[in-house]
Formats: C-alpha cells, structure tokens, sequence
C-alpha cells in the first residue's frame, strides 16, 4: 500500500496538513545547490573574515621609526651609479663593435682582425664606462650634499644637482666648457623633473580646463 496517498501521511493533500494549506514542501540537497545565496559575503572557510579586507591596494611595508617611505638621494646613488656603468660599458661595446668592423672592412677574417676588434670593443666598453660612472657619481655626491644642505627633497635638488655636474665635468675646458656643461646638465636635469612630474602636471592642466 503507497503511503503517500493515505489521508494521514505527512505529505499527502489530506490530514493535518491539508487543514492549514497544505503540508510543508520537502527540500532535499540537490534542490538547494542551484539556489544563489544572494546579499552573503563570500567568507574564509579557515578564518571566518572576510577575503576582500585583506585585500591592500598599495603596498604595506614595516618601517624603521622615523623612517621614510621612499628611498634618499644617498641610497639611490649606488643604484644610479652601477646603472650608469652598466649601461657605458653595453654602449661603449657595441660602439667598438662597430668601429671595430668599419676599420678593419678591407681585411679578411683572420686573427689580427678579431684581436683588433676585441680590443676596440673593450676600449670603447671601458671609456664610456668610465665616463658615465664618473658624470653619475658627481651627480649623486651633488645631490647629496645639496639635500643635506637644505634639509628638503624636491626637484630643485635635481636640477642643481644636474647643472653643477655639468659645470664640474667640463671645467678642464675654460669658461665656455664650464658654460656648455652647466647648460647640457640643466637642460637633462630639467627634462628629468618635467618627465618625473608629467602626470602630475597633465591631471592638474586638466582640472583647470574643466
């Protein structure tokens, strides 16, 4: 005999629950796995939080007391300098690669032509090595100093720093070397700062045209 059909049987549209509307509908697993649990934040299985407030949208670091956010000129100068060189030596060389190529064009491949090449490869790697190392390390020790002179970090520092790096270099050449070079290092120092604050600058031409 089905008991599903008998009057008395929970589920049945008689008994009981037929006197108050009907009996309660039955709900298995598979009928609430489709159903969205909507207006619930996604919790942690493990910590009960949250997830999105652990999300940072910047960076958190543990700092020293008194310590700043952002690196100083002095801690910056090794980085500056090493780049510099780096970077004189990968254009030096590639520099005397090709001057090693234009000078010896009319010689066949031997080894006085490779020889000739690899040393003019590394004379080249080394002088403009040593000249950009040299221009970076005037540059950090003047900006340097000027920070720790004025107790300020901005892009006046920069600029100065710049123009009397220029200055410096070329003063084995008189006046007009002392001059050139003040003006090369303002003008790249310059275009440093301009690039450095161009976002800034843009938003706040933008705000003043609206």
């Amino acid at each position: 005999m089905d008991s599903s059909n008998h009057p008395g049987a929970a589920g049945g549209r008689g008994g009981f629950g037929g006197l108050f509307g009907g009996g309660s509908p039955g709900y298995s697993h598979s009928d609430l796995a489709g159903v969205p649990l909507t207006g619930m934040s996604p919790l942690s299985p493990y910590l009960n939080v949250d997830p999105r407030y652990l999300v940072q949208d910047t960076d958190e670091f543990i700092l020293p007391t008194g310590a700043s956010k952002t690196r100083g000129r002095f801690e910056l100068a090794f980085f500056t300098i090493g780049g510099c060189c780096i970077s004189g030596a990968a254009f030096g060389a590639l520099n005397g690669l090709r001057l090693g190529f234009k000078e010896t064009q009319n010689m066949s491949w031997s080894k006085p032509k490779n020889v000739q090449i690899l040393n003019m490869v590394t004379k080249q790697g080394a002088l403009w090595a040593n000249t950009l190392g040299s221009v970076a390390l005037l540059y950090s020790a003047f900006g340097v100093i000027i920070e720790k002179t004025r107790g300020a970090e901005d892009d006046l520092n920069t600029v100065a720093a710049g123009t009397m790096t220029g200055m410096l270099y070329k003063s084995t050449a008189g006046l007009r070397g002392v001059a050139r070079g003040g003006l090369a290092g303002l003008a790249l120092a310059s275009t440093y700062a301009l690039y450095n604050n161009w976002q800034h600058i843009k938003g706040s031409s933008t705000r003043m045209s609206l």
